[in-house]
């Protein structure tokens, strides 16, 4: 299952049932789980943690320094969940001593071709990034998240749960959970109505959390009296956790 031609570092770390490409590189300090597949001319840089049955396909750059002036070979690391796609040409960095000194790819991730995923960026699971989405260092994106083709993110901005950025969106600041952005500089559209339906939100819950999104965006209310607001609904309406959540936690302000 590895090709005769792959190159793997004594100090590499690989399960049995690992497969392996021709002319593929994996250096020291990596370890790869059950299961997952590396194609052809895949260069894998440690230290970086692998799980199980990922598929990382041709040219892919992963887990090689972080594009960080600052960084001064600094042991940091990447660490990979299970069951993420990634596809052709994109890139994975470490992370940075600046932040928590890893990157962090969750579980079941569909990174599609040219995706860059910058040093200290923080990716929940089930998300999809499109082609050439680039995300900036120290991103959070949250589960379920969707990014459009060619869409930006500023370094230390936030995505929440379940948020849809359309394409060439050029985000600078927070996109609160639920909601959708388009634009340069991206602008709320609106809740992501469709994939909340997709993933089992019922008719009351996308009503409660369209109703929230707009004492946000609609009313024309101050932010900390919308909080104040959505706060008092939680207990009653608990599918507002997230929205609420990233409200509270932002640092960069929101996208308005």
């Amino acid at each position: 299952m590895i090709h005769s031609s792959a190159i793997i570092s004594a100090g590499a770390k690989l399960a049995q049932n690992v497969a392996v490409g021709p002319f593929t590189i994996i250096g020291d300090g990596v370890e790869i789980d059950s299961g997952t597949r590396i194609e052809s001319h895949v260069v894998i840089k440690g230290p970086t943690i692998i799980g199980k049955d990922n598929h990382i396909y041709q040219f892919a750059s992963i887990g090689d320094d972080p594009q960080d002036k600052k960084y001064a070979d600094e042991p940091t690391k990447l660490i990979i969940g299970d069951r993420n796609t990634i596809r052709e040409f994109c890139t994975v960095s470490r992370g940075t001593v600046q932040d928590a000194g890893e990157t962090i790819l969750r579980d079941d991730n569909w990174i599609m071709a040219y995706v860059h995923i910058a040093h200290d960026c923080h990716i929940g699971s089930n998300t999809i990034m499109a082609n050439n989405a680039t995300l900036g260092g120290h991103v959070h994106i949250g589960d379920w998240a969707i990014l459009g083709g060619f869409s930006g993110i500023h370094q230390f901005c936030r995505i929440g749960a379940h948020a849809f950025l359309g394409m060439f969106s050029g985000v600078n600041r927070d996109v609160p959970a639920f909601t959708t952005v388009s634009g340069q500089p991206a602008k709320p559209r609106g809740i992501n109505s469709e994939g909340l339906k997709r993933r089992g939100f019922n008719v009351d819950q996308i009503r409660n959390i369209k109703d929230a999104y707009r004492l946000v965006y609609r009313k024309g209310m101050k932010l900390a009296d919308a909080i104040a607001e959505i706060t008092e609904r939680l207990l009653q309406q608990p599918e507002l956790e997230a929205f609420l959540e990233s409200l509270r936690s932002s640092e960069r302000g929101i996208v308005r």
